[in-house]
């Protein structure tokens, strides 16, 4: 029976792979679990999942060239999350092993987030309750209304598309930027970046993180925006200029800003930014939730499935490269 390897920490697993998901991969094969209790890295993780077929990584462990350099009798690394950037599908591509990656089930859970935080932004949530909680009467500011309000999304993908429609039920004017989308949609305004960031009342960043996208967010980008607007990013930390970001906030450039990413491990929220009254941050758990983190588990628990009835899995990135699949079956 072919083994497959999980690299979550048993603390990992209540998180990020349900008992059922965990459940219905031990219907397919034999399954260990990364019982170090620490995060595995280059020099720790080919020790862990030898003897294994399948390796499933959480989103922390790194998968570098080094780590397929050891990696005997491993035909396939199957990334339970989307983001694939620290695996070198290159060094895994020469070593002739698979690389998959779960499709975004968070989407609604990721969109919601955002809603949230524009509320607690327009109209001082956070603000008031940490001012009762410390026995002061907050002072009653006048807020903004989404209703009316115009929302500035970067990045049309799964996500984008489901806030723009959240958001435009609730009454408010879409713009959208991307420069790989085309979109006609009734109510949405495609429009080009500066112009977003210059008429938005709330920013949303959900561009994907890329070479191209580092840094989009810089003292430029944040110079264009109305000092009565809010920033916000659900997307990765790589793409704002964090020190532009406190910048803007210092000067009163933005009126606050909202964010569940950043520069710190595990795309955490950057902790000096985080600490400022005028900065909303969660620890990174846009797409935490339980319907959420099902759906990327069972993503990697139909990919097992696939491999071991010789089928291509939904997901593969170098399926051409894939020549150490053959033993998964007849395991």
């Amino acid at each position: 029976m072919t083994r497959v390897f999980l690299t979550h920490t048993p603390e990992m697993l209540a998180n990020y792979y349900p008992q059922e998901a965990l459940d219905a991969l031990r219907q397919h094969a034999e399954v260990r679990i990364n019982d170090t209790g620490a995060v595995l890295d280059a020099d720790t993780l080919p020790d862990a999942a030898a003897g294994c077929g399948i390796v499933i990584t959480d989103r922390q462990t790194a998968c570098p060239a080094p780590v397929f350099a050891q990696a005997e009798g491993i035909g396939a690394v199957l990334r339970c999350a989307v983001d694939v950037r620290n695996i070198d599908i290159t060094a895994a591509s020469a070593a002739g092993i698979l690389v998959t990656h779960a499709t975004p089930g968070f989407a609604p859970a990721v969109a919601e987030l955002a809603l949230g935080y524009m509320v607690d932004l327009g109209r001082g949530v956070t603000r008031s309750a940490l001012a009762y909680r410390g026995g002061a009467a907050p002072e009653a500011r006048m807020g903004v209304q989404l209703a009316g309000a115009t929302l500035g999304v970067i990045g049309y993908g799964e996500i984008g598309q489901r806030l723009a429609r959240v958001a435009a039920a609730l009454g408010m004017r879409i713009l959208v930027t991307d420069p790989h989308s085309r979109i006609d949609e009734s109510g949405i305004e495609q429009t080009d970046f500066g112009s977003l960031m210059a008429r938005s009342d709330f920013v949303v960043c959900l561009a994907v993180a890329n070479a191209e996208t580092e840094n989009l967010i810089d003292a430029d980008a944040l110079a264009r925006m109305r000092s009565d607007a809010f920033f916000i990013n659900l997307s990765r930390g790589e793409l704002v200029d964090e020190d532009a970001l406190a910048d803007a906030l210092d000067r009163g450039g933005i009126a606050g800003a909202a964010m569940d990413v950043g520069r710190a491990p595990d795309q955490m929220p950057n902790p000096a930014l985080a600490r400022r009254d005028d900065v909303i941050a969660t620890p990174h758990t846009g797409g935490l939730t339980p319907p959420a983190i099902a759906h990327q588990a069972f993503d990697t628990v139909r990919q097992v499935e696939a491999l071991l009835a010789g089928r291509m899995p939904e997901g593969a990135l170098n399926p051409d490269s894939a020549t150490r699949l053959a033993p998964l079956r007849a395991g």
